[in-house]
């Protein structure tokens, strides 16, 4: 059915607004047709303008140069159809065809420099400069391979003076800097990009290319933070954009060289329907480029059979879409080269998706789901390459078996002295032991080294809980007698009564076996080095037990507590006094010979403290237990107290102490390779520091490395989530919101599962951040989820400030209806609360302009004058009137109502200049009216003005404002000499305040006075 024109002039006014994409191209090609059968050649012109843009701003940008063909013939047949700004806007769009040109391999070499020979002919008869043409040039060139020509036309580029015709200093910017890194030199291609990075220099779709093409270059100089930064920011811009589906691939291929694999295939999947051949084969390149990068990473890991994405409807493994992916792309590359006749487009992309990984891990702080784990993965980031392998397997037998056989050795002994020292690493090494031993033939086993095999198994047993774990231990001691090493057979014994304890046996069988291991250990040969570590160790054992198993003769509620001395819950049960005193003296009597053990023993005495409401005390015990353990060797013994120390200092308000608690806690945390340790002592100094506002910086880095430990901990849900969301805050705190968001976003799902509370204020603060990044609609959205969450808490304050704030986005949203009845529900929950002046007053406020939304028409006004005159009576009427917020909330109410009065006189003038005084609508205000609420306006500023200066100093500015807008309005009264004489006396009283107060202010108001008296 044809149109007519008025429904062409809507659709390309809807067309225009419309989402970019092929929806939106798919319209604006159907309005070009409707236009033209229309015979308007004006109306065609601008169908076939407004699918150049539609396709530049889609990934069928290649598509422009048909419309643009026409459009130039359009401009041919009559330039003096076109008007100014129609002109400037066809030469505009020769760049970008320029662009797509060059982007095209299906266009021969010799037609590209055509089109670029005739840019320069039609720019320059048109009296533009030459800066774009040699910006066009260079990039064909370059892609062309002639880097002769293309360093000339960029020379020449850059000496081309900047005219109307020139892109956009940020645009300008990226291309210089993408020029210089292509060129291999980074450093200068960040230079170039500096002023666009850093807000500078912005545009549509800057910084967010800048940001993407910057990361590499970043990772290859070191700069891991502002990598990561730009990751977090860029990629919020870019998600979803189609024409910006080459930064995406930057941003995949990002992930895949910094360790973030399973971040690189979640962005893959959310882009995965664009996944097919693309109108564009350059963008098409670059896209599956950056991806092709990710799958080969992915399939070195072992994840080449893991499901990837659907490739044009079909599901497809890692490899499967690698090699579908990776044919079509080098098709593509192979068409640019048959174009150009040089190998410069499929060279590079071989080797950008050859690339290596330029770090091993750079923690990004986002939570993303870990990658499974593979069979074929390798365990190391240096993995021995084929060639290494084979010269390897040419060593002869013999001298293999002997360089084997001594490292072996080596290892066992770097074990046994680990074990010996409790040093954090032990566990790995017999880890590394058992597997190496496992691998040997059973005759060339050494019967110890099966034995300490067997006994690191049975003490993981143990402390996992396993129910085995008894067993174990009893044949462990038992191997360790038959080989004559009786000091490890007593240390069993003891372990056996811990293992006994745990699994609730009857006290008395604990007991019995505590004596068992003392006896053994008092058994030992006097000369033997560990016997009095082996009775102290026994010692200290019972003393800590016996509290526990005393509670359980009495049939204590907590008669099941650990026993591992870490829980000390009941610790200020009558029972435990007796423990105390014996703790003291063994730490008393230890901490020269044993100092780790008396620190074992000040620890316990520490956290008995704590629970008994001593913290003083505690803190000093807690101190001298990571002392106890340093003197000993053993810094990383000391982490625990410390960590808690610290906590501990915080809740007294002693911040400094506290911090320097935490500090030597991550020092002394160096060699401990448990991640949920790392990530605790990480994580509480970030929380301490966050208490200084200028150490927002570390405190974000020791968030973000405390996530990415909990995470190689199994425990992101809980621990990396309030990691996260300590991380978030600081990035909020140094003003990085789109950072912040990004981490508060990826950790919400985990914080929602932490109860209402948490849920409120996660919601909340993502809010707040979506809310400083102008989201408003998504803001909203987090703070009405909130707002629901709270609902059913005591007392409606909390659910009405969330509508509040829900309601001020809906309204910056452009949805008003919605925000009206935001505000609705927040002034009825501010009410059922008992009243919030200060809210209430700022809902009415935002309520009477609402009512304005549609003009000021008589009823609209009337509408939000009451509203105003409600506002009022709310602050009349609280319960302190003169309370210096509420009078400057009245202040503020009044200089509001007169713009809102200045607004239906405003409207009533711009009618008359319409339709003239005499055929002014019927409902709009004659002379006298006008004249009224032009009074009304000025004695509405004076009384707030009046009230400003009551208040004082602090409030000159509102107050200036007041003046000035009583003195304009008496000018448009015919009151000039009123008007002047306000602002005069204003400035008098300005000139008398001191310079540093009112300096800025006094100019103003000065400019102001001479305009009137002009």
């Amino acid at each position: 059915m044809t149109m007519t024109h008025e429904e062409v002039r809507r659709g390309l006014a809807e067309n225009r607004s419309a989402p970019n994409g092929t929806a939106r191209n798919a319209h604006a090609e159907a309005l070009v047709g409707a236009a033209e059968a229309l015979g308007d050649a004006a109306l065609f012109r601008d169908a076939l303008d407004n699918l150049v843009h539609a396709y530049l701003w889609s990934s069928e940008s290649s598509k422009m140069l048909v419309p643009f063909a026409r459009l130039l013939q359009e401009y041919d047949k009559d330039p003096g159809s076109f008007a100014k700004w129609d002109a400037h806007s066809l030469f505009w769009q020769f760049k970008w065809v320029a662009t797509a040109i060059s982007d095209s391999p299906e266009i021969p070499l010799e037609s590209a420099w055509g089109w670029v020979a005739e840019m320069e002919r039609r720019y320059r008869v048109a009296g533009y400069s030459e800066r774009p043409v040699r910006e066009a040039e260079m990039w064909l060139a370059h892609c062309a391979g002639d880097d002769e020509r293309a360093d000339r036309a960029h020379r020449a580029w850059l000496a081309a003076d900047r005219d109307s015709m020139s892109d956009c200093h940020a645009c300008e910017l990226n291309s210089q800097g993408s020029y210089a890194a292509l060129r291999g030199d980074d450093a200068q291609a960040l230079e170039h990009w500096r002023p666009v990075l850093d807000g500078e220099r912005t545009c549509a779709e800057e910084p967010h290319r800048v940001l993407a093409t910057s990361l590499l270059p970043l990772l290859r100089l070191g700069r891991l933070n502002e990598a990561r930064s730009h990751h977090l920011r860029g990629y919020r811009m870019a998600r979803g954009n189609e024409s910006l589906l080459p930064s995406i691939a930057k941003h995949i291929e990002f992930c895949a060289l910094s360790g973030n694999e399973s971040r690189g295939l979640e962005i893959l999947a959310e882009h995965a329907a664009h996944l097919g051949p693309l109108a564009n084969a350059d963008d098409q390149l670059a896209f599956h480029g950056g991806i092709l990068v990710l799958l080969r990473r992915l399939q070195e890991l072992g994840h080449g059979n893991s499901p990837a994405a659907a490739y044009e409807g079909v599901p497809r493994t890692v490899s499967e879409l690698y090699e579908v992916m990776y044919a079509g792309s080098l098709a593509i590359a192979h068409r640019f080269d048959a174009r150009n006749g040089t190998t410069r487009v499929s060279d590079r992309f071989l080797a950008r998706i050859g690339a290596q990984p330029l770090v091993g891990v750079l923690p990004l702080g986002v939570r993303s789901a870990p990658l499974p784990q593979t069979a074929g993965a390798p365990t190391t980031a240096a993995a021995p390459a084929p060639a290494a392998a084979a010269a390897a397997a040419a060593v002869t037998a013999g001298a293999a078996a002997v360089t084997a056989g001594a490292a072996f050795a080596e290892l066992v002994e770097r074990a046994r002295q680990a074990r010996d020292q409790g040093h954090p690493a032990a566990d790995g090494l017999w880890a590394e032991v058992a597997v190496r031993m496992d691998a040997l033939p059973e005759e060339d086993v050494d019967p110890l080294v099966a034995a300490d095999v067997a006994d690191s198994r049975a003490l993981a047993a143990a402390r996992a809980g396993a129910p085995e774990a008894g067993e174990l231990l009893l044949t462990v001691r038992d191997r360790y007698r038959y080989l004559g090493q009786a000091q490890r057979a007593a240390l069993a014994e003891l372990r056996l009564a811990s293992v006994a304890g745990q699994d609730g046996a009857e006290p008395d069988r604990v007991r019995e076996l505590l004596a068992a291991a003392a006896r053994a250990a008092e058994a030992l040969d006097p000369d033997e080095p560990l016997r009095a570590r082996r009775i102290a160790t026994a010692e200290l054992a019972a003393i800590r037990i016996e509290p526990h198993l005393r509670a359980r003769d009495t049939g204590h509620e907590h008669a099941h507590a650990p026993l591992h001395g870490r829980d000390a819950e009941h610790d200020n049960d009558p029972e435990h006094d007796h423990g105390q005193r014996e703790l003291t003296a063994f730490a008393e009597a230890h901490a020269q010979t044993l100092p780790d053990l008396a620190a074992d023993a000040e620890e316990a005495l520490g956290r008995i403290a704590l629970s008994q409401g001593d913290p003083q005390r505690a803190a000093a015990l807690l101190a001298s237990a990571a002392r106890h353990a340093a003197e000993a060797g053993r810094p990383w013994q000391a982490v625990d107290p410390l960590v808690l120390r610290a906590g501990l200092l915080m809740s007294l308000g002693q911040p400094e102490e506290a911090e320097e608690a935490a500090r030597s806690a991550v020092e002394s945390a160096l060699e401990i390779i448990d991640a949920e340790t790392q990530g605790t002592v990480r994580l509480t100094l970030a929380d301490i520091l966050m208490g200084r506002a200028e150490a927002a910086a570390e405190a974000a880095e020791h968030a973000l490395t405390a996530a990415h430990w909990f995470d190689q901990a199994g425990l992101s849900s809980f621990n990396g989530a309030q990691a996260r969301l300590l991380l978030a805050r600081a990035y909020a705190r140094d003003d990085r919101f789109a950072d912040a968001a990004e981490v508060l976003q990826s950790a919400l799902p985990d914080l929602l599962e932490h109860g209402d509370l948490q849920a409120v204020s996660a919601r909340q603060f993502l809010g707040d951040l979506l809310r400083q990044l102008n989201e408003p609609r998504a803001a909203a959205e987090q703070f009405l989820l909130a707002a629901e969450a709270a609902k059913d808490w005591n007392g409606p304050q909390p659910q009405a400030d969330l509508a509040h704030s829900a309601a001020d986005q809906l309204s910056a949203a452009q949805l008003p209806e919605e925000a009206i009845a935001a505000y609705e529900r927040a002034l009825e929950l501010y009410r059922a609360n008992g009243g919030a002046p200060v809210a209430e007053v700022r809902i009415l406020r935002s309520l009477a302009w609402l009512a304005l939304r549609d003009g000021a028409a008589r009823a609209s006004v009337a509408r939000a004058r009451f509203l105003m005159d409600e506002a009022v009576g709310v602050l009349m009427t609280a319960s302190d009137p003169g309370n210096p917020p509420l009078r400057a909330e009245l202040a503020q109410t009044w200089h509001q109502l007169a713009q809102v009065l200045d607004r239906q006189v405003t409207t009533t003038e711009q009618l008359d200049e319409e339709y003239g005084e005499d055929a002014r609508p019927a409902e709009q205000l004659d002379a006298a009216e006008l004249r009224a609420l032009r009074l009304e306006e000025v004695d509405l500023c004076e009384r707030a003005a009046a009230v400003y200066a009551e208040l004082g100093p602090d409030h000159l500015d509102e107050r200036l404002q007041c003046v000035q807008y009583a003195a304009w309005t008496e000018q448009e009264l015919g009151r000039d000499e009123a008007g002047a004489a306000r602002m005069s006396a204003l400035v008098d009283e300005l000139r008398a305040l001191p310079q540093d107060t009112a300096k800025a202010l006094l100019e103003r108001a000065e400019y102001t006075l001479q305009r009137l008296s002009s």
